[in-house]
């Protein structure tokens, strides 16, 4: 009986004939001899199917059968270096499961907005099944890091009470009644659970209705934060790099021929090395002076900024003590100049800015009731969050990553868009 196999699997059934299902990517003929490009979601093969070699039936087929038609086809694997894959298949049998009509997506040049109304047929293209399977691998690697580190994941609510990153981004929604909003991130929620668990993360939905337009911005994005008692600023930041080196290996080792479709340059990451690059927030606004920025003290990097910063480094940079008022109310000052904060924003290399966010948090409750009334928030929103400070407050830090700036940086993706299955933008939730 012939196994039914997957095409990643392909290589262990050289001379053997097997069948494969999947569906039709490209196809071209000449009389005698039709080749058909197959993909079935694991990887790429090409099929031949030669006249006199298959029955009058699967010939027909062959002629009939149109891209983007679902096919089942049984024939002998033969290693051929010449081949688009390293492999062939010499059909001996092709079954259409269901043949497509007319499929909208050509060879020519589409327009973004077209692809986006068709995002559910542009998701079979090699250059999005690339992006999504090296975003897959990013998320398998930072668990596996934050695992391997003994954090454990927690699951935090997406509708809340509060706002965790300010109140000008807040989706509200009405809760039975009541005024509820949809989380920004689970933050906070990480630093009650570090109370039981000491190290933890989670990883979800993040929504924020920021009005940008930029090739960064999402509305709904993936962010995975993690929070960790008894660790310190410094220490959190070795947490932060160690993670994204982790990924880089991992994406290289794992996602070569992910890569080669995309034409990234793979020795732009492998060449990066820890530790990462550190500058306060002081340096950077003199050097970004010196690049020929205008920013000025107290003002925070827009995306114009952190590319000229990211442009002049070769491996992400931490910018660490930001101004404490263009930070959350939550973000511990620097002991040794209360203006500054205790927080670090990863920057990505060539253009890509901020990937990581994170710092030290206040632990003392005085101190954050003071932050709180001080930010013009109410403090009964935050009485829960207030608890955590008056029942074993410890030292504690943590970071936010977004999923989708990291896959935009690792695949070197010109927008976000590109980055999730189906992007929501300003302006746009369909399909």
């Amino acid at each position: 009986m012939k196994p039914s196999v997957l095409i990643k699997e392909i290589n262990e059934f050289i001379g053997k004939e097997v069948i494969i299902k999947g569906w039709v990517y490209n196809k071209r003929s000449s009389g005698k001899i039709h080749f058909l490009q197959i993909r079935d979601g694991s990887g790429f093969i090409q099929a031949i199917i030669l006249k006199g070699e298959v029955s009058s039936e699967s010939f027909a087929a062959a002629e009939k059968v149109t891209l983007e038609s679902s096919v089942e086809m049984a024939g002998i694997v033969r290693e051929d270096k010449r081949a688009p894959d390293g492999y062939e298949l010499t059909a001996k049998e092709l079954t259409i499961i269901q043949l497509a009509e007319e499929f909208p997506i050509g060879k020519k040049e589409h327009g973004p907005d077209f692809l986006l109304n068709n995002r559910h047929l542009w998701l079979r293209s090699k250059r999005q099944w690339a992006i999504l399977r090296v975003r897959n691998e990013i998320i398998r690697s930072l668990n596996e890091y934050l695992q391997k580190e003994g954090f454990v994941r927690v699951d935090t609510p997406i509708i809340t009470p509060s706002a965790c990153e300010g109140t000008t981004t807040l989706f509200e929604i009405d809760y039975f009644g009541e005024k509820a909003y949809l989380s920004q991130s689970g933050q906070l929620y990480l630093e009650a659970a570090i109370g039981s668990l000491g190290r933890v993360y989670d990883f979800g939905p993040a929504l924020r209705a920021e009005k940008s337009k930029t090739r960064r911005h999402l509305i709904e994005f993936w962010m995975m934060d993690a929070e960790a008692a008894f660790v310190d600023f410094i220490g959190i930041l070795k947490v932060q790099e160690e993670m994204v080196y982790h990924i880089i290996q991992s994406v290289l080792k794992n996602c070569q021929k992910e890569l080669e479709i995309l034409e990234r340059d793979t020795q732009v990451l492998s060449s990066i090395k820890l530790p990462f690059v550190r500058l306060t927030y002081k340096e950077t606004i003199k050097l970004l002076n010196s690049l020929g920025s205008d920013i000025k003290i107290g003002s925070d990097f827009g995306n114009d900024d952190e590319t000229i910063l990211m442009n002049h480094y070769k491996k992400p940079v931490f910018v660490t003590h930001y101004p404490a008022e263009v930070k959350a109310f939550y973000a511990k000052k620097d002991p040794n100049d209360g203006d500054f904060a205790l927080v670090a924003d990863l920057l990505a290399p060539e253009g890509y800015g901020e990937v990581i966010g994170g710092g030290e948090r206040e632990s003392d409750y005085d101190t954050l009731i003071r932050e709180i009334q001080k930010r013009n928030l109410n403090v009964k929103d935050y009485d829960w969050y207030l608890d955590l400070r008056k029942y074993g407050s410890v030292p504690h830090s943590g970071f936010g990553i977004g999923l989708e700036r990291m896959v935009a940086w690792i695949c070197k993706s010109p927008h976000v868009r590109e980055t999730i299955p189906f992007p929501r933008l300003l302006g746009r939730f369909r399909p």
